[in-house]
Parts: C-alpha cells; sequence; structure tokens
C-alpha cells in the first residue's frame, strides 16, 4: 500500500526509541489469549471531531486535501450513508466506548461517571481482557470511574484543547494533533512483538477554540506544518446559503446555539474565507499525522495486519442553514465520514463504497469482531465486518433512533427516525408533556430538507404523508421504548458546576 507521505516542516517527526517495557511485556505474555497475534489484527482507530461527511477529497469536495484518507478508503471500504444517533461530543465519545446510544448509556443525564456496567461491555475492556494492549489518546470528553478506566486501557493519555498549542519541555509550542501523532508513534515503538494492540486517537481538531472568537488562528487554531495551506484558494459558498432558509425555522432554532455561534464563524464574507481556510488547514493536519502513524506501522512491520477506522464524531454545519455547530436533526448536523480499512482483505473487495445505514455505535461492535470476540447483548451497534467483506446481510438495518436528550442551552431535547426515504423529528419545546414540534423530509423528493411536511394544516398532507407520519410516530415510540425510558421519564441532567475563576494578579 502506496500512501503519500506529508514530513513535518516544523518539527521533527523522528522521536527517540523508547525502551519496551518489561512490565509491559510479562503483562502481555500472562494475558494473551490462545492464538497467534496474526490471527488477531491490531486495531487503529482515529476519530476527528466535528467533521461532516463531504469533506474529504474522496468524498468529491473541491478544496481540502486528505490524501492519506483518501487512500484508506481507496484501498479499503467508504460507508456513504454513515450517521450518529446524537450529534454532539461527549454522548458521541459515549457512545463510542460502550457500543450504545444516548438512550441507553445517558451520559450526562445520569449523574456520576459514565455507567460501569457499559464500561464493562466497551471495546476497551473486551479486547483488553482478550490479551490486547488498549490504549486511548486524546479527548475523551467522558467521565470514567478509576475502576472503569483501569479495566479499560492499558496506556491513557488525555489531552483536550484550551489552549491548542502547548508548552514543550524545550519551550516551544506544540499544536494538540501533532502531539498526538508524537504520542501515537510513542504506543508503536513500544508495542510488544507478540501481543495486538486497539488504540484510539481522539483529536481535538477539528472543533474550534470557542473561548477565542479571533477569525483562523484564534478561532480555529492549525498546526504549523499547515501554514500557508488554501492561502490562494476562494472557499466555497455553503450549498444552503439562502437567508429565507434560515428564516423558514422555527424560532426555537432560529434563536438557538446553532445561531449564536454562527455569528462567531460565518457572518461576514471576510470571517468567513478565513474560517473555512483554518477549518480545513486543521483536518489537513489531522490527515498528516495519520500519514506519519502509517509510515510508523510500516516501519516497526505492523501495517500488513493493522485495521484502520477513520471517521468522527458528529456532523458540522459549516454555515449551511444560517447555523454553525450541530444538535440538530437535519443531514449536515448527523452525517460523518466513516471508512474501514483491513489490509488482510483482498484485492476484490478493496476500494468499495457501502451504501448501507451505518452508525457511529456500530464501532465497538465491529472492533470486537475484527479480534474475533463475542459482541455484548447491551450494544444497540452491529459489526460492519461482513459488509468490509463483501457479504449483505438481509436484515441490515433501514432506520435508526436519532435523539438529542443532554440538552446544552438552547437546544430542546428531541427525538426521530431516519430511515432510507424520510426523516421524522419531535422536539419537546415546552416539556415532554406538551405537544412536540414535529419535522417530517421527505429525503426522495426534498433532499436538501427544506419543506417541513409536519408543519402543512392535516387538511392539506397527502395521503402519502399521511401514511409516513402516522407510521414514524408509531415507529419512533418503538425505537424508544427498545432503547430506553420515553422522555417524560428522563429527569433533567444535573446542574454543572460553575467554573471556579482564578484570582487576578495583583
Amino acid at each position: 500500500m502506496k500512501f503519500v507521505t506529508i514530513r513535518d516542516r516544523t518539527f521533527s517527526s523522528v522521536l527517540p526509541l523508547p525502551v519496551k517495557s518489561p512490565l509491559l511485556i510479562a503483562l502481555a505474555l500472562t494475558t494473551c489469549t490462545v492464538g497467534s497475534v496474526a490471527d488477531r489484527p491490531n486495531i487503529l482507530l482515529l476519530f476527528a471531531d466535528d467533521q461532516r461527511n463531504h469533506t474529504l477529497g474522496v468524498a468529491g469536495h473541491p478544496i481540502v486535501q486528505t490524501p492519506h484518507i483518501d487512500e484508506l478508503a481507496n484501498e479499503g471500504v467508504r460507508f456513504e450513508n454513515a450517521f450518529v444517533t446524537t450529534s454532539t461530543c461527549w454522548v458521541s465519545r459515549a457512545s463510542l466506548f460502550t457500543g450504545t446510544n444516548e438512550r441507553r448509556h445517558l451520559y450526562r443525564v445520569a449523574p456520576g461517571p459514565l455507567n460501569p456496567e457499559l464500561c464493562e461491555t466497551s471495546y476497551f475492556t473486551v479486547l483488553k481482557s482478550a490479551g490486547y494492549r488498549t490504549g486511548h489518546i486524546g479527548k475523551e470528553h467522558v467521565t470514567l470511574a478509576d475502576e472503569s478506566a483501569a479495566q479499560m486501557f492499558d496506556v491513557r493519555r488525555p489531552l483536550f484543547r484550551r489552549p491548542f498549542f502547548k508548552a514543550q519541555p524545550d519551550g516551544s509550542m506544540r499544536h494538540t494533533t501533532q502531539i498526538l501523532g508524537d504520542w501515537g508513534i510513542e504506543f508503536l515503538r513500544e508495542q510488544p512483538d507478540d501481543q495486538p494492540f486497539c488504540l484510539t486517537v481522539s483529536f481535538n481538531a477539528t472543533h474550534a477554540e470557542d473561548g477565542d472568537k479571533r477569525p483562523g488562528i484564534g478561532h480555529f487554531p492549525w498546526p504549523k506544518v499547515m501554514d500557508g495551506r488554501y492561502d490562494d484558494q476562494e472557499m466555497p459558498q455553503p450549498h444552503l446559503n439562502d437567508p429565507a432558509i434560515y428564516e423558514s425555522q422555527p424560532d426555537f432554532l432560529k434563536n438557538s446555539i446553532n445561531r449564536e455561534r454562527f455569528f462567531w464563524r460565518w457572518d461576514t464574507p471576510e470571517k468567513y474565507q478565513t474560517n473555512m481556510r483554518a477549518y480545513f488547514r486543521m483536518l489537513s493536519g489531522i490527515d498528516h499525522v495519520l500519514g506519519r502513524l502509517i509510515e510508523e506501522l510500516e516501519a516497526q512491520g505492523l501495517a500488513d495486519n493493522t485495521v484502520i477506522i477513520y471517521t468522527a464524531d458528529n456532523g458540522y454545519y459549516l454555515g449551511d442553514r444560517g447555523f454553525a455547530g450541530k444538535w440538530t436533526h437535519y443531514e449536515e448536523s448527523l452525517r460523518i465520514p466513516m471508512i474501514v480499512y483491513d489490509p488482510r482483505l483482498p484485492a476484490s473487495q478493496r476500494g468499495k463504497v457501502r451504501s448501507e445505514m451505518t452508525l457511529n455505535s456500530d464501532l465497538a461492535s465491529t472492533m470486537i469482531e475484527f479480534a474475533g470476540e463475542t459482541i455484548p447483548a447491551a450494544h444497540t451497534g452491529r459489526s460492519l465486518v461482513p459488509l468490509t467483506q463483501g457479504q449483505t446481510p438481509v436484515d441490515w438495518r433501514t432506520d435508526f433512533l436519532c435523539e438529542f436528550i443532554a440538552i446544552p442551552k438552547t437546544i430542546p431535547r428531541w427525538e426521530g427516525v431516519r430511515d432510507e426515504k424520510f426523516t421524522y423529528a419531535r422536539y419537546f419545546v415546552d416539556g415532554p408533556d406538551a405537544p412536540p414540534f414535529e419535522f417530517l423530509h421527505d429525503l426522495v423528493n426534498d433532499p436538501d430538507q427544506l419543506v417541513n411536511l409536519a408543519a402543512q394544516p392535516a387538511s392539506e398532507r397527502s395521503a402519502a404523508t399521511r401514511d409516513a407520519l402516522r407510521n414514524l410516530r408509531d415507529r419512533c415510540d418503538a425505537l424508544v421504548a427498545q432503547s430506553g425510558p420515553p422522555m417524560r421519564d428522563i429527569p433533567p441532567p444535573p446542574p454543572r458546576k460553575p467554573a471556579v475563576k482564578k484570582p487576578a494578579k495583583a
């Protein structure tokens, strides 16, 4: 497999070779299950932040440069209909860890850390128990009990933005994206020869630095290796750029955090151009780190037996509909990139684009099946392994429950169903006991979701619309009942502790 290598022009990508830990080697020898390392692939998962499905070269984007991610797709399997079940950072990470949707894990709604019972069936715990060396580096955004973390991780190195540039021992400043590349290389160099690994690299990019609203390097800080990238290119306008689209929204969305943050990022032509270039530099910075990790896999002789998965935690508006952020039922919010590269696949199964509906909660089950272990019954997701191998399961999903329960600021709770022809959502604007505000979009005839069929007067609805609305209301009820309590029985999340302000210096 030949990848384009982009060298880090600012910092050396060569790290000192650490001594392998005798304790790790001894632990691997005592905990590994029967079977050679070659029978069980290594797994490397790269998890981007705030990246919509179309922002890849391989997905046809005219500007963004992602050669390494594109090559993963060209040599692997790309899922063109991949979604998150809840579009926000912490819920998506909790769903990734546990293989469940928000209605099941209720992280940040139920008080305390991520459900310890679900942590016991996380892909980290299952693979660690099976002899894998497990690691998570980067953005967690999920609180774990100490016992859960000990069950899940051999290596755990949290890293959060604020700021994106971190001071180094030599006094230099290093971007978190490149730090994760450094740490990933260290992890690979410390890997025992007789043990498989599962490493998740969770990026803070391409999340904006919300506390710094200066356009460009303030709001979307990029790694220095990307300086100058896209400087001479005009950024295309959002597809859904007509102000009338924003004006058509109900007040609770027009006045939401998505509109507030629009004015942080996209509200003037100059700010839009500057921030889009910066955003794409952050994304190309992730691609650069992938190239560094692939190079290290090859150097360590691990590339031929390492499955690489690339995805993101949620979609992103990028100015569409007059919005920023995510959090809602629209396609821009729910759709994500998803690529699975398995070097052991025959040539006939590579470079495929699958159209089946796939979810972020599927990835835990996928990694467990790659390792040859039993998928826990607690998982609401399904393994993608059969799809990567060219199979077409007859019972594959044709819809899924999408929802948002944790209520950050001005987005009300909502739940809905996205199937192959319609998106249905009901927002509990005035609480769970009041009639919800409903959306119904015909994805076949209105793929941009510009018409809310549920807002039509009942007397003017077509028979097809009436049937779809009735069926999807019932289907939403059924999916909710399968996953957890109804909205009225879910308590409000506990109040978050106010930030402690440091006293001003005299």
